[in-house]
């Protein structure tokens, strides 16, 4: 009785004192640093310039949003392919409604594959590794703010949101409530994206 109080009584500030929960807020925040010098770098560098450049760019503009599409789904599984600078790189060169809906489908796309991996194969397995009680604890603390978690990593490139499609899977979640918790946040977080990209296209001299 006294262990179910505790679970009912986990809060928001108890999860985020989590280790994979403070270990992905330093991955998003070194990223976004790390994302930033680049982009400094480049400006430094004067890469508008560059004869080579000129043709990465005309290489996006015919081929970009088929690219942006492959990349999206597979960064959407578990590929590590960083599909926010992608579309951030692409932004300049191609139309922008139509690489912010094909990159929020594309994404969409790669993290049903984990969710339906996970609906099929995840709960058996999962099960059979890990004690009923930790389990049925993982269970309550996600019909809680399981969603809450979810919109706040796919509203934040760099938090690993493909991953918690996972959990969504094997935790049998309506696919309607997946499949809109997983396009919204992407929608809006490619839109800024691609408007963070036009204007750093400007800024470098190549847009």
């Amino acid at each position: 009785m006294q262990e179910r109080s505790k679970k009912a009584n986990y809060g928001l500030s108890d999860l985020l004192k989590a280790s994979w929960m403070r270990s992905s807020i330093k991955f998003a925040i070194i990223g976004t640093i790390a994302a930033l010098i680049v982009i400094w770098l480049l400006k430094a560098f004067n890469i508008a310039g560059i004869p080579l450049f000129s043709n990465i760019g005309a290489f996006f503009a015919n081929y970009g949003l088929a690219g942006i599409f492959l990349a999206t789904i597979a960064a959407g599984t578990i590929v590590p392919l960083g599909s926010p600078a992608l579309v951030v790189a692409v932004s300049p060169f191609v139309d922008p409604i139509l690489l912010i809906l094909v990159a929020s489908v594309g994404f969409t796309l790669g993290m049903t594959v984990n969710y339906s991996l996970a609906y099929r194969f995840g709960r058996p397995y999962v099960q059979k590794r890990m004690q009923a009680e930790h389990f049925e604890e993982i269970t309550c603390v996600w019909n809680r703010w399981g969603w809450i978690i979810y919109i706040i990593f796919g509203l934040i490139p760099f938090l690993p949101v493909e991953l918690l499609a996972f959990i969504c899977g094997f935790l049998k979640t309506p696919i309607a409530t997946f499949v809109a918790l997983s396009f919204l946040p992407r929608l809006i977080v490619f839109a800024l994206l691609v408007y963070f990209g036009q204007y750093m296209g400007v800024w470098l001299g190549v847009a």
